[in-house]
């Protein structure tokens, strides 16, 4: 039992440190447009797959374009507020992780 629990400690750890890393969380949802407003703690371009996790809720999107500024960017930068077109609906609060 003991060992069973300590796999699942490392498991999380090593899925927290090194497969997901947090690079973001959702500041505002324009539910219409399906549009996410990202407040950025990590750069993230065109192309990155990124998970949405909120609660237990959770999905895995790429991102296909954003915007700054509402203007088009391939890439965006630690501390940029950026907004993303995501596939599936999320919430305000929602984290957002970089999948390596």
């Amino acid at each position: 039992m003991l060992r069973l629990r300590r796999k699942a400690e490392f498991y999380n750890f090593y899925l927290k440190n090194f497969m997901e890393k947090e690079i973001g969380k959702v500041t505002h949802w324009y539910d219409k447009l399906g549009v996410a407003v990202l407040d950025l703690k990590g750069a993230l371009k065109a192309g990155d797959i990124v998970k949405v996790r909120k609660g237990a809720e959770e999905f895995e999107d790429t991102i296909v374009s954003m915007q700054v500024d509402h203007k088009n960017v391939s890439s965006a930068k630690k501390g940029d507020e950026v907004a993303v077109k995501f596939s599936q609906k999320t919430k305000e609060g929602a984290v957002i992780y970089k999948v390596e």
